[in-house]
Parts: C-alpha cells; sequence; structure tokens
C-alpha cells in the first residue's frame, strides 16, 4: 500500500495490527495471523464527516420534494416533517446512513441535531446512538437551533438543556435571525454558553448568496476574545464568495488569527446556492482554496444525504471533495491531495480529534482504496476495499469487473 505525503505519496508501506492498536509501520519481515495484499492501494486514515444532519437524512419527498431547490423551501418542508418526528423514525435513518458512512470509509462523523422541537426527540435519539456505536464510530453530536436562537427564545433554554444532557457542542445561525442585530445577540449568547460548558462552538454561518452577510468576522473576533478558538467551526460560509477583496483580505487574515475552522460542503451549496442570481452565478461555496493558503483549517463535509434541502448524496467523501476541486479550482496535484486531506486530517482537525492518525500506539483504524495516489482517489471516487476499525475490519467491497464482449 502507498501513504499519502504532503507533496507525493511516500511509497509502499506494511502496517502491522495487534491487540486493536497499529503495532508496526513500515517494511514488516514478519509473518502476520492473517495478511491482507495491499498492493495497488492507498492506506489512509478514516474519513472524517464534519458537517452532517443526521435527523433530517432520508426524508427527501416527505411530506413534498423540494421543487425550486430553494433553502427556503427546504426550512418549510423540514417544519412540516420534524412534527412527524418519534424517537424510532430518527434513530433508524440515522442508523442506516451510519452504515452508509461506514462502508464509505467514515469513521468520525459530526452531526447536528435541531432542538427546535420541545420534546428534543431527534437530540435525544442521536445522543443514544452516539453511545451505542462507540466501539466502532465516533459520533460528535451538535446541538442545532434552526429556527433561531433569538426568533425562538425557547431554543436558549434548550440550548442549555442540550448541553446538561451531554451534547459536545452547540451551534447558532445568525444569517436567519430577524436582523443583524439579534444575528449577533443569538452569537453571544450561544458563545456565552459554550464558555460556560466548555463545549464545541458550531455555527451556521452566512449561508447566504449576500455579500452584506458578514457574521464570519463574528464569529472570528469570538473565538478570539472567548479563548475557544480552535473548538470554534463556522459551517457554509458561502456570502464570503461575495466579499470585496479588501474586506475578504481583513476577514481572512482574523480568521486565520483566531483559529477558527471553516467547514465548506460543497454538494449541497453548489445546488442550492445562486438560486437568486443572474447570469453569471456564483459558484456556490465558499473560498477554499484562499482560505487554505492562508492557513485556515478547512474541511470538506457532506451535509445532507437525501433530505428537503438536497434530494441526492451517497456519503462518499470522496464524491464532495471531487466536486470542490471543480468548484474551487484545485485541480494541481498538491491541491488535489489537500483535498483528500480537507477529509481526513483536516476533518479531524475540526473534530479535534485526539487518537487519529497512522501512527504506531494509535487505534489501528484505517481505509484502504485502489489508487496509487490523489489524484486517483478524487478522479475515480473508488469504494473502499477495506474500512478496519480499532483492528477489526467493519466493512469490505469486492471489487465490481467489467468484462468486455468486443475487441477494440
Amino acid at each position: 500500500m502507498r501513504r499519502l505525503g504532503h507533496s507525493e505519496d511516500l511509497g509502499p508501506v506494511d502496517i502491522g495490527v495487534k491487540n486493536g492498536k497499529i503495532a508496526m509501520l513500515g517494511h514488516i519481515g514478519e509473518q502476520g495471523e492473517r495478511e491482507i495484499d495491499g498492493v495497488g492501494h492507498m492506506l489512509l486514515p478514516p474519513f472524517v464527516e464534519s458537517h452532517i444532519h443526521l435527523d433530517t437524512v432520508l426524508t427527501a419527498g416527505e411530506p413534498a420534494w423540494n421543487e425550486s431547490g430553494t433553502l427556503f423551501e427546504g426550512i418549510g418542508l423540514w417544519q412540516k416533517r420534524k412534527q412527524a418526528l418519534t424517537y424510532e423514525d430518527v434513530t433508524e435513518r440515522a442508523e442506516k446512513v451510519l452504515r452508509m458512512q461506514m462502508a464509505a470509509g467514515i469513521l468520525h462523523v459530526r452531526t447536528q441535531a435541531d432542538i427546535s422541537d420541545p420534546n428534543l426527540t431527534a437530540l435525544r435519539a442521536l445522543l443514544a446512538l452516539r453511545e451505542r456505536v462507540k466501539p466502532y464510530m465516533y459520533l460528535q453530536v451538535i446541538a442545532f437551533p434552526q429556527d433561531g436562537i433569538r426568533a425562538c427564545p425557547d431554543n436558549e433554554r434548550r440550548l442549555e438543556q442540550a448541553l446538561e444532557l451531554g451534547v459536545d457542542g452547540i451551534g447558532a445561525i445568525p444569517h436567519l435571525e430577524p436582523t443583524r442585530e439579534e444575528g449577533l445577540a443569538s452569537l453571544e449568547i450561544c458563545f456565552n454558553l459554550a464558555e460556560k460548558y466548555g463545549c464545541f462552538v458550531h455555527v451556521f454561518c452566512d449561508e447566504m448568496d449576500d455579500a452584506h452577510s458578514t457574521f464570519l468576522e463574528n464569529v472570528a473576533h469570538l473565538a478570539i476574545r472567548s479563548g475557544l478558538r480552535e473548538r470554534v467551526t463556522a459551517a457554509h460560509a458561502n456570502a464570503a464568495a461575495y466579499y470585496s477583496g479588501a474586506y475578504f483580505q481583513k476577514v481572512q487574515g482574523l480568521l486565520a488569527r483566531s483559529g477558527v475552522n471553516v467547514v465548506c460542503c460543497p454538494l449541497i451549496n453548489s445546488a442550492m446556492q445562486g438560486r437568486y442570481d443572474g447570469y453569471p452565478k456564483g459558484r456556490g461555496i465558499t473560498r477554499i482554496k484562499e482560505l487554505w493558503s492562508a492557513g485556515v483549517n478547512v474541511s470538506i463535509a457532506h451535509d445532507d444525504i437525501q433530505t428537503p434541502f438536497y434530494p441526492l448524496g451517497t456519503g462518499n467523501m470522496l464524491q464532495a471533495a471531487h466536486i470542490a476541486a471543480h468548484l474551487a479550482h484545485m485541480t494541481g496535484r498538491e491541491e488535489v491531495a489537500e483535498l483528500v486531506r480537507m477529509i481526513t486530517t483536516r476533518a479531524a482537525n475540526t473534530l479535534q480529534l485526539k487518537e487519529y492518525g497512522l501512527k504506531l500506539g494509535q487505534p489501528a483504524s484505517f481505509i484502504m482504496l485502489p489508487g496509487n495516489d490523489a489524484m486517483d482517489l478524487v478522479r475515480e471516487q473508488p469504494s473502499c476495499r477495506y474500512v478496519v476499525s480499532q483492528g477489526r475490519i467493519v466493512a469490505e467491497t469486492v471489487p465490481a469487473r467489467s468484462q468486455m464482449f468486443t475487441a477494440l
């Protein structure tokens, strides 16, 4: 197998596993109890999904399809669908997607849980699921106030209730509050609670085709002021694509100093954003390439899988990286390698994972995919041949074979 390095792969490597840990790495001469031939494959740490909604997955078409493809129609449809939520409903759909993700090589997931429901049904189901999947997957749960904090005052109380129930972090959605002032107030509430409980902050930030949506700078400032820094994430940040060059330079520098992570969701945002634009239409994603070049930790996420917001999606992280390569103009060899890091090591930094990576003594969690370098992975988006979690093979995909009946 080959490993991904900084500018090119690090060459062939053997990996030895014992008692669920990586016991050997490099050239191994001795024979193991069981051996797997990895020739022609890449060895990577597991994929990391840094932003998904497991409570909304597999609900596309319920109660109706989002025919306009807009965020606002999606919100309206979800408002109706979540009235029918049950603990069993959320659990069944989320488990199905987690199995899909595991087969796709994802072993670390950060999910949002809408807390606008007075009973916190989705949140309770996902917290229970987090404990149940611990032996083979790591799940973080973020309390997400879909209906706003100031626009829905009960959500402030529910955020604190969610923290008392044991969520990993909380969020805000300032650009959908009634006014800019209310958006700023919602961020203050969110960060004050995060400081009190010492949790993650994961803000839905400027998911708008609007240069006047500028909460990204406020998130960075609050991350510095609170000291939370790398524990803070700004998701989407689409409006940054519309900022003037001078203003973006200011925000970019502030982000780099703050340590805030930025998560880009190229699949859903390229489909949903730009709906109100004339031509030329916006590309629908934040400035991945510029932020990465400035030293901001950027990760790429899938976000939605068959929901009222996005009717497509398979859970394959390489699919998200593939479309990001096009939309962000990142097709250089090192840029493509960086896209793979944005769904592995950089996404792991977003989740602040402590036991992650291909190092001696770390949990033996890794994936094997056919290919020789990052370009192969992003170009072909192959299925994982093997997915190993803590020393156990938890998923295996038998390669498809094409049989030709006509000679060329």
